[in-house]
């Protein structure tokens, strides 16, 4: 529950838009503010006062326990100029940018880790699915106490925005983090070491083979190559050793002691002639004639490895090695740069998804025109660099090995990008489904979606798309018409041949956003001039009709041609 206390008109009124924001769970308080804070105070998840700070921290300081178990408590004062954390730890920090947002007034969230909502060490450890070994909060705090750590990122793993004080070439640095799924050489003092999970490891084996020999076998890989064993994501053989006892029991004990309470490690086996086209260094023809594939160990870890990676590119950093009745080898997931395309929505940041908000702070760069990352930079972590331009660039970013965020996706993103980066989609709510909500929802019918604004599409080809839509009576959604340009009013010439004069046409300006508007007209009389580049234009079917203001299409209808008028 999220109690909502004002005490002034104003601050009642902005009490009640915030509720209608938040949703069910924001409950506005009636009566004297003060009774009413002690009786909801012990059901609170977080509590947002309209009133001045020292006022709010009198009323809440005599009911506060511990940073862990406090509701996040945000102040707003009666100008919504501010909205000010006050208690509740990463909550509380949290709930000042969502209520920022909201108010469209400035998240004021003066501890350095809860403005990032944690370290930037554990969200890292997140990202990462890194094993952690080394004093993990002393190291944190080492960084937002502005002290020099030294970063050490071999394999190139594509980190978000760090603060300024963690670089790889620091100046007396206090603590040094390294990213690597192998053992140190030796032993420093205030290192902190995150493991990512990025080795497959491979095992062939005789029938009856024994826990210890495998287990043996897959410790040489740590202890002669220097392998982390908390680095290994899964196992991986023939399919004939599916129900090998020994294999088994060694994976069970190997995630046992390694998998730091994190995701089961599992054996993963794949059929004799799926490892046989496999191209490795150490084929046999024992292992051929006996599991009918020249290689088990080997082919298994880079089959399991290029199946886990999802198209990342891997390697064999351990080749065969043999123990008693068994061989192992290992493969390495190799990391590569991330570049997510993010739909942030028509603008109001409750059309926004969480899912974006969070690919937004993993990014060390945004790329985007200035009108669209103004909406989000205030989600951004401090020095994540911002760059004006398009797709192309995105992409050549990331494939440098950057994590990169593409604000409002394009086509040429998506067409340039291969294999070599990881591709990630976070969908936004799109202007088009902004305003077929705001028009009672025609989209909900079968319909197409049109561009106008394709500079790379002649007209003759959109007119024929228009004209096949006609011809169906689908539900016509336009979206980027230009300004001056004649294709919009064409268009609707083009539906207008195949529609009633009553067919409607709705329009939708700046869906989401102040200065909104959302009007509907006869597609005889709708004035394509009113239309820019910010109006989503939906015509409805043959069928369709405005009822309070609303597109209505009755389903199941035959369509009424313009012929039949």
């Amino acid at each position: 529950m999220i109690g909502l206390f004002a005490v002034t008109a104003a601050g009642r009124r902005s009490a009640a838009e915030l509720a209608g924001r938040l949703g069910p769970d924001a409950v506005v308080a009636d009566g004297p503010i003060a009774p009413a804070v002690r009786r909801l105070w012990d059901h609170l998840d977080a509590a947002v006062f309209f009133l001045a700070s020292g006022a709010a921290v009198r009323l809440v300081a005599p009911l506060l326990r511990d940073k862990h178990s406090d509701p996040g408590v945000v102040c707003v004062d009666d100008d919504r100029r501010f909205a000010i954390a006050l208690t509740g730890g990463h909550v509380g920090g949290a709930l000042a940018e969502q209520v920022a947002d909201v108010l469209g007034c400035t998240p004021v969230v003066t501890a350095a880790s809860d403005s990032a909502g944690t370290t930037p060490l554990d969200e890292l450890v997140d990202q990462l699915d890194a094993t952690v070994d080394g004093d993990l909060a002393a190291c944190g705090g080492a960084i937002l106490d502005g002290w020099s750590v030294r970063l050490v990122n071999p394999h190139g793993f594509p980190l978000p925005a760090l603060p300024p004080n963690v670089s790889a070439h620091p100046e007396a640095p206090l603590w040094t983090v390294v990213i690597d799924d192998r053992r140190p050489t030796e032993d420093e003092e205030r290192t902190l070491r995150l493991i990512p999970r990025t080795l497959v490891v491979g095992v062939g084996a005789a029938r009856g083979v024994s826990r210890t020999a495998v287990t043996e076998t897959i410790a040489r890989l740590d202890r002669e190559h220097g392998l982390d064993p908390r680095a290994i994501r899964a196992v991986a053989s023939v399919d004939l050793k599916a129900d090998e006892d020994g294999i088994l029991e060694a994976v069970q004990d190997l995630g046992f002691w390694h998998s730091d309470g994190g995701e089961e490690l599992s054996l993963l086996t794949y059929p004799a002639e799926a490892l046989a086209g496999i191209e490795v260094p150490n084929p046999s023809e024992a292992a051929s004639a006996a599991a009918g594939t020249p290689s088990v160990a080997e082919a298994s870890a880079l089959r399991a490895a290029a199946e886990l990676g999802g198209g990342a590119p891997v390697e064999l950093v351990v080749p065969k090695i043999k123990g008693d009745d068994v061989t192992a080898a290992a493969a390495r997931i190799r990391p590569r740069g991330r570049l997510t395309i993010i739909g942030i929505g028509p603008g109001n940041p409750d059309l926004r998804t969480p899912r974006a908000d969070v690919e937004l702070r993993r990014a060390s760069v945004v790329v985007g025109p200035d009108e669209h990352v103004d909406q989000v930079r205030h989600l951004l972590r401090p020095g994540t660099e911002v760059r004006a331009t398009g797709g192309a660039e995105a992409v050549a970013l990331a494939r440098e090995g950057r994590a990169v965020a593409l604000i409002g996706g394009s086509a040429m993103a998506l067409e340039e990008a291969g294999a070599d980066i990881e591709l990630v989609g976070v969908p936004g709510v799109t202007a088009a489904l902004a305003a077929s909500a705001l028009l009672g929802g025609p989209l909900g019918h079968d319909h197409a979606l049109i561009s106008l604004s394709d500079a790379d599409t002649p007209w003759e080809v959109i007119e024929r798309r228009v004209r096949a839509a006609a011809e169906a009576d689908l539900v016509v959604c336009f979206h980027n018409p230009r300004p001056g340009d004649r294709r919009l009013g064409r268009a609707l010439e083009v539906l207008a041949e195949h529609r009633p004069g009553t067919t409607p046409v709705g329009a939708v300006r700046g869906a989401g956003r102040a200065g909104e508007r959302v009007w509907c007209a006869p597609i005889t009389d709708f004035d394509p001039a009113e239309a820019d580049a910010s109006t989503t234009v939906v015509v409805g079917t043959s069928r369709s009709t405005v009822v309070d203001g609303r597109m209505v299409t009755p389903r199941g209808a035959q369509p009424v041609t313009a012929d039949s008028r």
